[in-house]
Formats: structure tokens, C-alpha cells, sequence
């Protein structure tokens, strides 16, 4: 019997600073791992994907929220005019889990997106960032595990 093809997530190596591995997380589902030392304040991993302007996006996101459909959304807002959607030409940065006390910060530069180091991290550490959902978007628990956690993945 034919084995079935893996839906393993892929990381772009090119979009990283340093040797990262996707690989499943006991945060939720697959998240990214440090696979050597990364010092603090160094980019680790651009988020690529697919620019939206605000209408598609939101389109794209209302069909995924839509009843019998996945419930995965991997949306980062650039600016007021720009979502990238990680999804499609994702580099892998969108299978970095939310933390509320992360080791990542996002920033945007010339137009896109890097994860930045808050704090030297180890290796064999997973990544994360805090998703910071707006306070009126539904309400997502939080299962980061963090003594510092919120209960929720929106901020107050």
C-alpha cells in the first residue's frame, strides 16, 4: 500500500539567520525550534507570504472561518494597507507559536515583516511571539504555558 505524502510543515531556509526546524509543539499543533544559539536583538526569520490588500484579506478570512472549514489562519498585518498571508509562500515564521511572554518581537522594516530576538535564546528552544488579537476579536484561549499567561491570545 503507497504511503500517504506528508503535510509536514516546510521552513525556507533562505528567509532565516540562523538553523531553525519545524517540528510538533506541545503549544499547539507544529512550532519552530532553535537549532543553535541566536543572541539577543538579531533577526531570526522573515514571515513571507502573500500580500493581500485589507478587502482580500478579510474575504480570505471569513471563507476560513466559514462552518466545515480549517480554522488555521496565518494573516500578519503589515500596515493599514497590507496583510501577508502565510499560508501561500510562507517561510515557515507562521508556524511560530503565540507566547505571552515571547522570545520574539515583530517588526516591520522597508516593508517587511522580521522576527527580532528579545532574549538570547537557547538551543532546541521553540520561538514564539505574542499574537496580540485585538480586544474586540473573538476571544482565543491562550495554552502557552507561561506564568506570566493572560488566558487569552487577545490583548486586554
Amino acid at each position: 500500500m503507497p504511503s500517504r505524502p506528508s503535510k509536514l510543515p516546510v521552513l525556507n531556509p533562505a528567509a532565516a539567520a540562523f538553523p531553525l526546524l519545524i517540528r510538533r509543539s506541545s503549544v499547539h499543533g507544529f512550532g519552530v525550534f532553535a537549532l543553535a544559539p541566536i543572541p539577543k536583538g538579531r533577526r531570526v526569520i522573515e514571515y513571507t507570504g502573500q500580500r493581500l490588500r485589507p478587502r482580500e484579506a478579510q474575504t480570505r478570512r471569513l471563507k476560513l472561518l466559514a462552518p466545515g472549514r480549517p480554522k488555521l489562519i496565518y494573516m500578519f498585518r503589515l500596515n493599514r494597507s497590507c496583510f501577508i498571508d502565510g499560508s501561500v509562500g510562507g517561510s515557515g515564521a507562521e508556524r511560530v507559536n503565540h507566547s505571552c511572554d515571547p522570545n520574539l518581537i515583530a517588526r516591520g522594516i522597508r516593508g517587511r515583516i522580521y522576527y527580532i530576538s528579545r532574549r538570547r535564546i537557547r538551543a532546541g528552544e521553540e520561538l514564539s511571539i505574542d499574537y496580540q488579537l485585538h480586544p474586540e476579536t473573538f476571544r482565543i484561549r491562550c495554552h502557552c504555558g507561561s506564568p506570566k499567561c493572560r488566558g487569552f491570545l487577545n490583548i486586554r
